[in-house]
């Protein structure tokens, strides 16, 4: 086993790395890009990460817990982010510094469970593990143009970029390992991650992401890349 859990860990980190990493170089590319561009980025990346959490994440915690039990743990995660989002309200602290830290410690949350379900469907057979490898890949690819794109309005040199959705990227690599443990041992300690990072990633969106977007671009341009996130999350999550 020590084996299977060691290539898990390894297949898990170097799937969510590149998913992260192409959305994170992508946005490092952009030379000086228009408030227009951020906010219609900023604002498709809240709107794809909306669809994973309410047509993904939160379904898939149903079936792993009841409806109360879902809901308790979800409204316990925006109470976290909350106050973790009053105690950041630095006066002097760059908006989208803060909007970037949020987002980065939102999708570490995120993918730990994300890197638990990956596990738990290697254990269970290589084919599920396999689809939600390339799930997960294809997921991370506009989170990591959401950690990218605020660092990038504040002028943050690339290679810190990379560097930090590097580290937002990481949890996946734990949570496979240790969803490969519990697999058969405790389907509410999945519903529970589940659940918890379902909450904090829906403030996230609706409370940091979506009002910086607008805020970049008051605009058309910005709510069509909400939209459009929207749906091509939904297209997604039927598809794959």
């Amino acid at each position: 086993m020590g084996k299977d859990i060691g290539s898990i860990v390894v297949i898990g980190s170097v799937v969510s790395l590149t998913g992260t990493m192409i959305g994170a170089f992508l946005g490092t590319i952009l030379k000086e890009p228009s408030k227009k561009m951020l906010g219609t980025i900023i604002g498709f990346a809240a709107g794809l990460m909306m669809s994973v959490v309410v047509f993904d994440l939160i379904p898939e915690a149903l079936t792993k817990w009841d409806f109360v039990q879902t809901l308790v743990w979800c409204i316990l995660g925006i109470g976290i982010i909350i106050i973790i989002d009053n105690g950041i309200k630095i006066d002097n602290m760059n908006t989208h510094i803060k909007v970037a830290f949020m987002t980065g410690l939102g999708l570490m949350i995120h993918n730990f469970p994300e890197g638990m379900i990956m596990g738990c469907g290697f254990a269970a057979g290589g084919s599920l593990g396999i689809k939600m490898s390339l799930i997960i890949a294809i997921h991370d690819i506009p989170e990591g143009i959401a950690v990218a794109a605020p660092l990038i309005a504040s002028k943050v040199k690339a290679p810190k970029v990379l560097l930090y959705a590097f580290i937002t990227a990481f949890p996946t690599a734990i949570g496979a390992w240790i969803g490969a443990y519990i697999a058969n041992i405790s389907l509410n300690v999945l519903g529970a991650c589940l659940s918890l990072a379902s909450g904090i990633m829906l403030y996230v969106v609706c409370g940091e992401m979506i009002p910086e977007s607008s805020r970049l671009w008051n605009g058309r341009a910005s709510t069509l890349g909400i939209l459009t996130g929207i749906i091509v999350g939904l297209i997604m999550v039927n598809v794959f």
